[in-house]
């Protein structure tokens, strides 16, 4: 197999509820030399669009809808002539950055996304967000978990259409039962494991964020 996973970091404003934030987000490229899909396209399209090359880009494939998340993403499309896919149930987040410009295609639960020979299958996770999503790729041993899940909890769910129990059933049904050596990509920050988030499970309820 010859598909590996590269990151890039770009920089830029989160944006919500009239607040604004400085943030550093990740943006996963799974491929080949040949063919690869973006997840997420955050602030800085030429960035990205420089990661890829001149490979093919199969997909978009956005894991949410705020804006830190896809605010490149159709600059970075009109760049590589890729469709940019996202839950429906998180329009009203894209809305707000492009209220005159649609997505290209849906996400949903148990579809699948193949790119250089590996599959990677959409997992509904709301709760940070309503329509945010994750990509597990069983071949790579890799989740990419957008603002689902990273290394020390669960993604915030403090602001607008967010909800922590919600976030916490998504967690617990349907990413820690992955296998644990299950490698976690996330939106930001730095990747952990299934096996090392398990545990706390019960100490993010405790806390209640």
């Amino acid at each position: 197999m010859t598909a590996r996973v590269d990151r890039i970091v770009t920089s830029g404003i989160f944006a919500l509820d009239g607040g604004e934030w400085e943030v550093d987000n990740n943006v996963w490229i799974v491929g080949d030399d040949s063919e690869c899909l973006v997840i997420d396209a955050p602030h800085e399209a030429d960035a990205i669009a420089a990661a890829v090359g001149g490979r093919t880009v199969t997909a978009i494939a956005c894991t949410h809808g705020h804006n830190d998340h896809i605010n490149a993403a159709v600059e970075l499309a009109s760049y590589v002539g890729a469709p940019i896919l996202l839950n429906p149930e998180d329009r009203v987040l894209w809305d707000q950055v492009y209220p005159d410009r649609a997505p290209d295609g849906p996400l949903s639960e148990g579809q699948r996304l193949s790119v250089a020979g590996v599959t990677l299958e959409v997992l509904a996770t709301p709760g940070h967000a309503p329509g945010a999503v994750c990509f597990y790729a069983p071949e790579l041993g890799a989740l990419f978990s957008g603002d689902t899940l990273f290394q020390g909890g669960p993604g915030a769910t403090g602001r607008s259409y967010s909800d922590f129990p919600t976030i916490i059933d998504s967690i617990r049904e349907r990413l820690l039962s992955l296998p644990p050596e299950t490698v976690v990509h996330t939106g930001h920050g730095d990747t952990t494991t299934i096996g090392a988030e398990a545990p706390h499970l019960q100490e993010w309820i405790a806390r209640g964020h």
